[in-house]
């Protein structure tokens, strides 16, 4: 192996393309720990490989979703037991115990937390369904549900909302309903797909 000392690299005369590596390379390695590399001002580039470990990824990132139907009590904020999930990058959401989401270390950060809690069909009145975040066991505000206000003889209802949230490493996430009705009324969840009701998220690029 040898080495090359030089201050600058161009093309010869006449032409416009500089090749670095050729038939024998496999990887091209720039500078070395602690050395910093300028791309100036007006330099464009074009990428028509695979690129990794650039801009960022949306991870950590989950959705879980409610595994069977929970009834739960009128006019009475309700934590949603999801007992099942379809990803978790970090395993940061617990769907045995506590069904929550718990910030990973070294990902502080905003989130984007989303949930969907459909309400089974009902021939008697259901009012004011709202679903809320909570972070640390306290709201983050209540969202109110799709045709929920007054609604008589009311077929179903459907409550989605999402937040941003701006969490530190061991904040925790859940969700929780509530309604008016005359009794208890059930969340339906899906047991296949996951697709009824549920909860998710993942953190944004900053």
């Amino acid at each position: 192996m040898s080495k090359l000392e030089t201050n600058t690299i161009d093309t010869v005369s006449g032409t416009s393309t500089l090749q670095v590596g050729s038939t024998n390379t496999s990887t091209i390695t720039l500078g070395v720990s602690g050395d910093t590399i300028n791309v100036p001002s007006g330099v464009t580039i074009n990428n028509n490989g695979t690129q990794t470990g650039f801009g960022g990824t949306n991870t950590p990132n989950f959705h879980a979703y409610l595994n069977g139907d929970q009834t739960l009590a009128s006019d009475s904020a309700t934590k949603i037991n999801f007992n099942a999930e379809s990803w978790d990058t970090a395993s940061a959401f617990d769907s045995s115990s506590n069904y929550r989401f718990t910030v990973p270390s070294g990902q502080a950060g905003k989130y984007f937390v989303y949930s969907t809690l459909y309400f089974e069909s009902y021939t008697l009145q259901i009012q004011n369904t709202k679903l809320i975040f909570y972070v640390n066991g306290s709201s983050t505000g209540r969202i109110a549900g799709r045709n929920s206000y007054n609604a008589v003889n009311l077929s179903q209802s459907v409550i989605h909302g999402s937040r941003v949230l701006n969490l530190s490493v061991g904040d925790y996430i859940e969700v929780y309903a509530e309604f008016g009705a005359s009794s208890t009324r059930t969340i339906a969840g899906d047991g296949t797909t996951g697709d009824t009701s549920y909860f998710g998220g993942y953190k944004l690029i900053e």
